[in-house]
C-alpha cells in the first residue's frame, strides 16, 4: 500500500506537470521542427522530460514523509546524489532537444553523471551469483558507470514512437517490483522490500503512467532525451540497488538457484529489445562509417513501420514482447522452470506471428492476385475453350467467370 501511495503521487504530480509544461510549450513556440527521421508530421513539444523530473522529485518529497521508508532516508547522500544525477541528465537530455548537443559532450556528461552515482549513490558491490564479489572499488565503480550509461543510451536509443518507453518501462519496472515483492514474502529477504530499490521502481510506474496519457498516440508531447535518460538512469539504479539486498544464503539448495539470477537476468530481460536496437544501432553505424550516436532512421521501431505495422500497432507488439519476456522471468520464481518455459515459448510464438503479420498478409494477397491472374490468362488462351451453359437461364458462361 506504502508504494502504491507512490505510485499514485508520481502519476498524479507527472500529469498535473505535463498538462502544464504543455501548455507553457505551445504557447511559446517551444518546440523543435519535424526531422527527416520524425514519424510524426507537426512540431510536437518535447519538454515531456520536465514534467517527468518533477513527477520524480514531488514523489521522493512525499515518501520522505512516511515513516515506514525512513530507513531508506537513513543515508541522505544516496538519495541527494540520485535525485541531483536524475536532475542533471534531465537538464543535459533538455538541452539536447533544444539546441542538438554535440553527442561527445552528451557522453562526456552522461559518465560524469553515471561516476557520481556510482561514487556517492549506489553501486555494484556483490552479484547474486555464488556470492561474487566485485574485487576492487574501482572495478565497481566502472562496472556502475558501464551499466548505468549503456542503459541510459538504451532507454534513448527506442524513443521513437508514441507512448513506446513509456508503456514498456511500465511493464518491464511491474515485473520487476514484483519481483522484488515475491522475495520479500517467499525467500526471508524483508530487507529488500523497504529499500531503495523498491522506491525507484515505484516512482518510476508513477511517473510513466502521469506522462503517458499526454504522450498516448497521437502524442501532444514527447519525453525527449530529457525523458529517456532519466528513466534509463532510474532503471539502471533501482537494478544496482536491489543487488546489495539479496542474501543467496536464504535462496534455498538446488531447487532456488534460479530466483538468485533473477536480478541479473530480469534487468536484461525488461531491457531486452532497448540493448538489442542499441547493439545494431552501433554496429550498424560504426560499419557505414558514421558515430555510433549519429541519428538515423533505422531503429526495430521504425523496421515495424516499415514492414506495415500501424504506429500503435508497433507500439503494442513491443508491449506484448517485453510482458513476455519480463513476466516470463518472473514467473520463475513462482511456477516449475518447465511450465514457465512452455509458456514464454508460446508467449514468442504468439508476439512472432504479430510482428510478421503484415509480410504474411502480403505474401497472402499477392498469391490471390497470382492464381486469379493465371486463371484468367489460361480463359483467355485456351483455343478449344468450350461454354457452359446454365441449365436454368440458358445463357452462354465463359469457363473464367463462373459466379
Amino acid at each position: 500500500m506504502t508504494f502504491l501511495l507512490i505510485t499514485l503521487a508520481a502519476a498524479v504530480i507527472t500529469f498535473v506537470a505535463s498538462t502544464v509544461v504543455l501548455r507553457l510549450a505551445l504557447k511559446h513556440g517551444i518546440h523543435p521542427p519535424v526531422r527527416e527521421r520524425d514519424v510524426h508530421s507537426r512540431p510536437t513539444p518535447r519538454l515531456g522530460g520536465v514534467a517527468m523530473c518533477i513527477g520524480m522529485l514531488g514523489a521522493f518529497g512525499i515518501a520522505a514523509l512516511i515513516p515506514e521508508l525512513a530507513g531508506i532516508f537513513a543515508e541522505p547522500i544516496r538519495i541527494w546524489t540520485l535525485l541531483g544525477a536524475a536532475l542533471a541528465i534531465t537538464v543535459i537530455g533538455v538541452l539536447d532537444d533544444l539546441f542538438d548537443l554535440d553527442w561527445m559532450l552528451k557522453l562526456g556528461a552522461q559518465i560524469l553523471v553515471a561516476t557520481g552515482v556510482a561514487v556517492f549513490g549506489v553501486q555494484i558491490v556483490s552479484l547474486p551469483i555464488a556470492g561474487l564479489t566485485v574485487p576492487s572499488a574501482t572495478m565497481a565503480i566502472v562496472l556502475t558507470v558501464l551499466i548505468i550509461v549503456l542503459v541510459m543510451n538504451a532507454v534513448n536509443f527506442i524513443d521513437g514512437l508514441d507512448g513506446l518507453v513509456s508503456g514498456t518501462t511500465i511493464i518491464g519496472s511491474a515485473a520487476f517490483f514484483g519481483y522484488i515483492w515475491v522475495i520479500s514474502q517467499n525467500f526471508a529477504q524483508q530487507n529488500a522490500y523497504f529499500s531503495l530499490a523498491s522506491l525507484i521502481t515505484a516512482v518510476i510506474v508513477g511517473v510513466c503512467l502521469g506522462f503517458l496519457p499526454v504522450n498516448w498516440h497521437p502524442a501532444r508531447m514527447f519525453m525527449g532525451d530529457g525523458g529517456a535518460l532519466m528513466l534509463g538512469l532510474l532503471t539502471a539504479a533501482s537494478a544496482i540497488a536491489v543487488t546489495g539486498q539479496i542474501d543467496i544464503g536464504t535462496m534455498g539448495g538446488r531447487s532456488q538457484i534460479l530466483p538468485a539470477f533473477i536480478p541479473v537476468l530480469l534487468p536484461l530481460a525488461i531491457l531486452l529489445l532497448p540493448l538489442t536496437d542499441f547493439v545494431l544501432a552501433v554496429v550498424r553505424r560504426v560499419i557505414n562509417g558514421n558515430s555510433p550516436f549519429a541519428a538515423d532512421r533505422k531503429h526495430l521501431h521504425h523496421r515495424l513501420l516499415d514492414m506495415g505495422h500501424s504506429h500503435l500497432g508497433a507500439v503494442l507488439i513491443f508491449y506484448a514482447w517485453t510482458a513476455v519476456v519480463s513476466i516470463g522471468c518472473l514467473l520463475f520464481l513462482i511456477w516449475p522452470w518447465w511450465v514457465v518455459v512452455g509458456v514464454m515459448l508460446a508467449g514468442f510464438l504468439v508476439c512472432a506471428l504479430l510482428t510478421a503479420a503484415p509480410v504474411g498478409r502480403r505474401i497472402w494477397r499477392t498469391f490471390l492476385r497470382v492464381m486469379r491472374e493465371r486463371r484468367g490468362a489460361h480463359g483467355r488462351m485456351d483455343p478449344d475453350t468450350t461454354t457452359l451453359v446454365d441449365t436454368r437461364a440458358e445463357t452462354p458462361i465463359s469457363r473464367g467467370d463462373t459466379r
